[in-house]
């Protein structure tokens, strides 16, 4: 008994008369060449669709288009990889008809046409919804911190400046007070150590100018934060432990946990995210109405009440903050608000009828309180160190309406982590993409296009399958 041998490798062998032989008929790279053939590139913003009529030829869009979905699909996106798998690759190979560009144009194309792959994404989403892969009920909104290319050394905001400049003053003073030391006993030394100090002044001397110069670019700019590697980048919320990074905000269909809306930016919270995401993802999905859910760091009642008046009905659980939640005392949600009586009951049963008017980013906000019934509470340690005062705003209505649905729907927010946590758990994990390699807000965009794409490509290959999407777009 021996082993399964290889044929030799000068041995002559009679191979397919034809590369397409090669590739299944259920081969995902068969409905890549068909669905890029299917789009208008010149309408959705490729650059050099019609060839030049002089010059050297360059290559087609839609065939460097082609590679880039492939690669983004295969867990590929640098372009020298890319370039390597044009020469190796026998699905690429078929894929291009043999073309071998290298990673500069590959690299170019993603640069030169970053802001037509979201066209691209749009179109495939018009595709699955054409064939129902979307239920059109229940949206789910969330977000994520993706790293840039910038390491969090390389990132300043102005009270970290103010420290640095600070820190530099208090060693640069050190420093001169050694030099002035070591000036009164010149006579007795070699003079190196003079030398030495006079050098670290120096270098001090410079960083603090350069530390100076970005706070003065912080101040006459009006932003909070500079990135030197990557401009647009910003230093994230410490939870999400990401250093330096972008925001990425998906609107998921809960039917089959598809990406309707994708968008970047450089937005350090989430909050005031929500309509501008679940709005766009409604047109596209051509509805009047539709369910949107998000965690409470969405919680912002200017933007939920604009959900609701685009039509969408939003579930978004309130956070617990606020001094009062600090200090262990009740919670505003645990003050009931009678309308008629336009006042709040307390839990010790108390009516909260006084009301003083203020105003709080352009709306009106109220402060209900009863200090009499304060001052004799019994359940006052449990509630307030002097008298409780219960904000509530002009359009807190919105508020309490949502609270309400909320209470009829408490499973909602356990469907919230399901639909949205599968895409952003595929993409980091599954596609490896817990970083972008491209630098600049647009660039950044492109990226992230590419990546939601190629992730509703494997989700409807998933579900249906290659021919039935090749039929799809050839119908």
């Amino acid at each position: 008994m021996t082993h399964i041998a290889g044929f030799d490798r000068s041995q002559l062998l009679l191979l397919p008369e034809v590369i397409d032989d090669y590739v299944d008929p259920e081969n995902p790279v068969r409905f890549i060449d068909v669905f890029v053939d299917g789009l208008d590139l010149a309408a959705a913003g490729f650059a050099r669709v019609t060839p030049e009529k002089t010059g050297r030829p360059g290559y087609a869009p839609g065939d460097l288009l082609k590679l880039y979905i492939y690669g983004y699909l295969n867990r590929v996106r640098s372009s020298r990889r890319l370039e390597a798998e044009c020469h190796r690759n026998i699905e690429v190979i078929w894929l291009l008809r043999t073309l071998k560009p290298d990673f500069k144009t590959i690299a170019d194309f993603r640069a030169d046409n970053r802001k037509a792959f979201r066209a691209v994404f749009r179109r495939f989403v018009v595709l699955c919804r054409e064939l129902n892969l979307f239920g059109r009920e229940l949206l789910g909104v969330d977000g994520t911190r993706i790293k840039a290319v910038n390491n969090k050394d390389r990132n300043f905001t102005k009270n970290s400046l103010e420290k640095f400049i600070k820190a530099v003053d208090e060693r640069l003073d050190e420093y001169l007070k050694r030099l002035d030391e070591d000036d009164a006993t010149e006579a007795g030394t070699s003079g190196s150590r003079t030398k030495n100090l006079a050098e670290k002044i120096e270098a001090l001397r410079t960083k603090r100018g350069r530390y100076n110069a970005m706070l003065a670019d912080l101040e006459r700019s009006g932003e909070e934060q500079i990135s030197l590697t990557d401009p647009d980048s910003r230093a994230m919320a410490a939870y999400t432990k990401v250093g330096v990074g972008y925001n990425i905000q998906i609107a998921v269909d809960a039917k089959n946990k598809m990406i309707v809306e994708q968008a970047v930016s450089n937005q350090v919270v989430d909050m005031g995210l929500l309509t501008q995401t679940a709005e766009a993802a409604r047109d596209i999905l051509e509805v009047e109405k539709i369910d949107v859910v998000a965690d409470k760091g969405y919680f912002k009642i200017e933007d939920i009440e604009a959900c609701e008046k685009a039509g969408m009905t939003p579930y978004v659980p309130r956070p617990q903050r606020g001094p009062a939640v600090r200090e262990g005392f009740f919670r505003k949600d645990e003050f009931r608000y009678d309308a008629e009586r336009d006042a709040y009951i307390c839990p010790a049963g108390q009516v909260l009828a006084t009301r003083y008017e203020s105003k709080l980013r352009n709306l009106k906000k109220f402060d209900y309180s009863n200090r009499a019934a304060c001052l004799v509470c019994a359940m006052r340690s449990r509630c307030t160190k002097e008298y409780r005062k219960v904000s509530r705003l002009e359009n807190e209505a919105v508020l309490d309406r949502m609270a309400e649905r909320l209470k009829r729907r408490p499973e909602i927010l356990d469907t919230r982590r399901e639909i949205v946590e599968h895409p952003f758990g595929s993409i980091k994990q599954w596609m490896n993409q817990g970083a972008f390699l491209m630098r600049g807000l647009d660039k950044v965009r492109a990226e992230f296009s590419l990546t939601a794409l190629v992730y509703n490509m494997r989700r409807a290959i998933n579900i249906l399958s290659v021919g039935e999407l090749m039929r799809a777009v050839r119908a």
